[in-house]
């Protein structure tokens, strides 16, 4: 393959200059219904309604008895999880039960994963538990007893908290709602894979922390070692080492269970039982769970005037349970060989939480816990969640108040033996450091603003730093000067290619990022000192000497003058003849009247020439310039003009590219591409930005991707 470069020096009248290509609109491709059809409203239910798609067409005998199974198993996690979690928020018990059953069963109807396990997840409902232990703190609620002895009204506090939560996740849900049907969806894209590991383990952390008061028995004041209730913490290291245990015995045996081991729920029947028969409350002083109400309860508006205090923390939980769930559900999708659409579950997930919310549930996100249980006990659809779902509702109506005498050392256990996955992710660190040094920084700065700052607010400072690290990396991309291994049509860099050699009298240039106002200076930098000459310098000798040629070209016009007016003086008192003897002459030499003077050179002025006499400027990895990239490279096309060297354009992309042409005789052929000084024909020419002149036919330059 090659590619032409031309130059224009004029257009002969006999040659035809050809058009950029012309955009044709076809607007009878376009499907723009001017009215309302039954085709068009099936396809907008269905697009929002997903289940209606897959259900009619659903495999009873192939995937029910999976997702039966699935359900079960997954339901049986979600009830010591969702009182775990409700725990974490700083919530009653019960509130994770709904959490557990209303959003699942919305997801059933919007949702398009098929594996994504929905519900309470640690990461959300610690920055909900950060939000209600800072804007509703227990000692708001104290109250005096006997005058002396003051205690937390918990059932008031309850009540406060349960209102406030509640109206963080209708928010929560308005805003994935909106995001999605304003195809927002690409929102998770900022959130890069190393900011999201950083940004969970420092969560993690938090929920670690969280947690001490319910497995130490005591809040752990700022300054003081918590008072140890040995009961408690003898209560929670016996659950938390019995369900390590099982959690690796299901793990290591998975391929000859039929379904996991539910660790978790029998911790909780035998603590249940052990608690209520030994009576651990009254004889040891241990917290248990309490009272939890049988039965749903009716909808309850949202309290709107906590809108302007907690929408953006009501933002970032929309946008950290979004990214969560979205990247489960693009691993199981591509696994099973699957779509998920990413605006529709920005949808699903907004109106599980938006309704839910209206029924006292906290927000919600995927469990990668349970997701990978439904999988892998032979999940195939959201029946898998609907069955979960229901049997939480069981538990709702009959089987909850049986778990009031439930230590809350148990659930803190639970919690904190979930987080051993999270935990885990602190291996990315050495991953990181022999892979990429810049994600490195990301999960590190990620970590620390988490960890040090709210959650709301190192989420925001990680997404900003994320952001600056691509226009760092922009400002400081590769700069090489490519040279062409022999025969071959391939140019690699000559620095790390001993077998790449520059074409004799060029210079091809190229940045493996695109040029804009932040880099372009570096950019014009990095070509003058690839070069290997000093372009400025050059020209500031040249200047020197033209202002030195100039000064003595008008001294040599002032004696040229004077020697004039002098024989101009004596010329009528000169003899005429020859007796007179022989007499002064003066000869002028003139090219005649319209011969412009020859413009000096630098060999003429006795300056150094450069090693070459043309520069090529790889454009491949350019997608666009701004005004301040075309000014400077005006520039660099003038600085290298004044040095001898032109200077042309390679890859020069974009619409209107030749590609676009059907071959004419006299022209380039498919897959050649014309090179200009300046823009290239085809390319938006911008005012005033220089055209180049004719050049032969050089190799196309296959550069590195």
């Amino acid at each position: 393959m090659s590619f032409v470069s031309l130059q224009w020096t004029g257009i002969p009248n006999s040659q035809v200059v050809p058009k950029p290509p012309t955009l044709v609109l076809n607007f009878s491709s376009f499907s723009l219904p001017t009215r309302c059809s039954g085709s068009a409203a099936k396809s907008l239910l269905f697009r929002f309604l997903p289940f209606l798609r897959w259900l009619p067409r659903y495999p009873i005998k192939d995937w029910l008895l999976g997702d039966i199974v699935s359900g079960f198993s997954v339901g049986i996690m979600h009830l010591p999880q969702g009182l775990a979690y409700a725990l974490l928020a700083g919530l009653p018990p019960v509130t994770g039960l709904y959490s557990s059953f209303y959003p699942v069963f919305l997801y059933f109807f919007f949702g398009t994963s098929r594996h994504n396990s929905v519900g309470p997840f640690a990461v959300i409902s610690v920055m909900i538990g950060s939000l209600t232990e800072s804007m509703l703190p227990s000692e708001n609620f104290l109250e005096s007893v006997n005058g002396t002895n003051a205690t937390v009204n918990e059932e008031l506090r309850d009540a406060a908290r349960v209102e406030l939560v509640a109206t963080i996740t209708v928010l929560t849900g308005i805003f994935q709602v909106a995001l999605g049907l304003l195809q927002f969806g690409f929102v998770v894209t900022y959130l890069s894979d190393p900011l999201v590991r950083g940004y969970t383990t420092a969560s993690s952390v938090h929920v670690l922390v969280s947690q001490l008061k319910n497995v130490f028995g005591h809040i752990p004041s700022s300054f003081k070692l918590p008072d140890t209730n040995v009961g408690t913490l003898v209560t929670a290291i016996i659950a938390m080492v019995a369900i390590l245990i099982v959690k690796e015995l299901n793990h290591k045996f998975a391929a000859k269970l039929p379904m996991p081991i539910p660790i978790e729920l029998i911790t909780i029947i035998v603590s249940t039982g052990i608690s209520y028969g030994v009576n651990l409350k009254d004889k040891f002083g241990i917290s248990v769970v309490g009272n939890i109400p049988s039965g749903l309860k009716p909808p309850v508006a949202p309290k709107i005037s906590y809108f302007g205090q907690v929408v953006g923390n009501a933002f970032a939980i929309a946008v950290v349970g979004y990214a969560i769930c979205i990247s489960l559900g693009k691993i199981f999708a591509l696994k099973h060989g699957y779509k998920v659409d990413s605006n529709q579950e920005l949808i699903a997930l907004g109106l599980s939480n938006f309704l839910g919310g209206f029924f006292q549930c906290f927000a919600i996100s995927c469990s990668m816990s349970r997701s990978l249980v439904q999988e892998s006990t032979g999940g195939n659809s959201q029946v898998a969640g609907v069955i979960s779902s229901l049997v939480i509702l069981v538990t709702i109506l009959k089987i909850g108040e049986l778990f009031r005498d439930l230590p809350k050392a148990i659930l803190a256990a639970i919690i904190i033996v979930n987080l051993k996955g999270m935990f885990k992710q602190f291996k990315d660190l050495s991953t990181l450091w022999k892979t990429n040094r810049v994600d490195l920084l990301v999960w590190i700065v990620t970590f620390v603003a988490t960890l040090l700052l709210n959650l709301d607010i190192g989420l925001a400072v990680s997404v900003a730093f994320g952001l600056l690290t691509v226009i760092f990396r922009t400002q400081l991309p590769h700069y090489s000067i490519l040279g062409r291994i022999s025969d071959t049509d391939v140019y690699r860099d000559v620095k790390e290619y001993e077998m790449a050699q520059e074409v004799p009298g060029v210079k091809i240039f190229r940045s493996s990022s695109t040029l804009y106002f932040a880099n372009v200076e570096l950019y014009a930098e990095a070509l003058k000192k690839k070069s290997g000459i000093d372009v400025d310098r050059l020209i500031e000798k040249k200047k020197k000497a033209l202002k030195k040629l100039k000064k003595q070209q008008k001294k040599l016009e002032k004696e040229k003058a004077k020697r004039e007016k002098v024989n101009d003086a004596g010329s009528p008192s000169l003899p005429q003849n020859a007796e007179d003897g022989p007499g002064p002459a003066v000869i002028e030499l003139s090219g005649g009247e319209s011969s412009a003077p020859s413009e000096p050179t630098l060999h003429s002025l006795g300056l150094p020439q450069p090693s070459f006499h043309a520069v090529i400027l790889d454009f491949s990895p350019v997608s666009f310039v701004d005004t301040v990239s075309i000014k400077i490279l005006k520039n660099i096309f003038k600085d290298f003009h004044e040095i001898e060297v032109d200077v042309f354009v390679a890859g020069c992309g974009g619409e209107g590219d030749l590609q676009s042409y059907e071959p004419r005789p006299g022209r380039a052929s498919f897959g050649t591409q014309l090179i200009v000084q300046g823009v290239p024909p085809w390319c938006s020419h911008p005012q005033g930005f220089p055209r180049g002149q004719v050049l032969q036919v050089v190799p196309w330059i296959q550069s590195e991707p």
